[in-house]
């Protein structure tokens, strides 16, 4: 564990930051830098050791200031606009939250010669596109195939590269379908999960294009926050990029026989015929991550009852109206 140590998380208020906050918090000072326009700041735990600033990463200026006067140990730059749909409709203005901010806290930490024990990068399995091979290796094909998959592997190779070139200790992440607690049930990036999770809630139809046996890597949460907090620690991860997910495919019809269970009734589905371009299997090959010490804990039973649980617990996504102290 990382301990006694000044670390940012960008995106911290969101799904992945905020539980990355909770594994942290402790006795490390953490700084987290969000705009809210995705998380909340009721994921955020009360701690006089979090130090929050409701402010975009696009503004340079503020986040030179800011990492000139921390000095962080680590850095994860998880900020990201994280609907595909979203990049293909504002490329550009996604483009500077995507790549161009996460290019000047890279080039900020260059010019100012600051020492950072690990930076690392959280990039996204949408690099490997639609190719075949299965399962997916950090050496497969790319083939981004949207302007969020094109951003995520640039800005990838802008920071594996920058720490070669400039002796900056990063390390980047490729992760698979995430879910888990505090997922933003409204957020594109939720899928499929987030879909059925509200038809096992409220009844409503789900839609299931083609026969239900396609799969995916779906990895819970805290099995992420292991893997970002493992690939931090050790000094041999430097460098390099790591597929983050549990190393098996799990199909659609399993997923909808959980939630059956989970909800006590039959989901109403409708099925219909596949979408053109949909990917028929994908899972990671996690062999680089399980070599560090990697496993992933939670079956998609377990997983799901716990984000289950959290869907239904009453909690609100308006960081508006938190009493938290903001900053900046």
């Amino acid at each position: 564990m990382i301990q006694k140590s000044k670390i940012l998380i960008t995106g911290g208020a969101g799904f992945v930051g905020s539980n990355l906050v909770d594994a942290l918090i402790g006795t490390n000072e953490i700084v987290v830098v969000d705009d809210l326009s995705m998380g909340s700041l009721n994921n955020l735990p009360r701690s006089p050791h979090l130090h929050f600033f409701k402010h975009s990463i696009t503004d340079a200026a503020f986040m030179q200031q800011l990492l000139k006067a921390w000095c962080f140990d680590y850095i994860y730059l998880l900020a990201a606009v994280a609907s595909v749909a979203d990049t293909i409709q504002r490329p550009i203005a996604t483009h500077e939250i995507n790549e161009v901010a996460n290019l000047n806290i890279l080039e900020t930490i260059k010019t100012e010669r600051l020492s950072v024990q690990k930076l690392l990068f959280a990039s996204s399995a949408a690099v490997y596109g639609n190719q075949p091979e299965l399962p997916k290796a950090e050496t497969s094909p790319i083939d981004p195939l949207s302007p969020y998959a094109i951003d995520k592997f640039a800005t990838e190779r802008f920071t594996i590269d920058y720490g070669r070139l400039f002796d900056i200790p990063t390390v980047a992440t490729r992760f698979f379908n995430v879910y888990g607690s505090k997922q933003n049930p409204s957020s594109p990036y939720s899928g499929v999960l987030s879909l059925l999770s509200d038809s096992a809630k409220f009844d409503t139809p789900f839609t299931l294009f083609g026969d239900g046996e396609q799969t995916r890597d779906f990895v819970y949460v805290k099995d992420v926050v292991q893997a970002l907090i493992l690939l931090m620690r050790l000094p041999e991860t430097t460098g390099r990029v790591y597929n983050v997910g549990t190393g098996h495919g799990v199909s659609l019809n399993t997923i909808i026989s959980h939630f059956e269970t989970i909800g006590g009734h039959k989901l109403r589905v409708t099925r219909t015929m596949p979408r053109l371009g949909d990917i028929q299997k994908s899972f990671a090959d996690i062999t680089a991550l399980t070599k560090l010490g990697y496993r992933a804990n939670y079956s998609i039973a377990d997983g799901l009852l716990d984000y289950w649980r959290s869907l239904t617990t009453d909690q609100s996504n308006d960081g508006q109206n938190d009493h938290r102290k903001m900053k900046g």
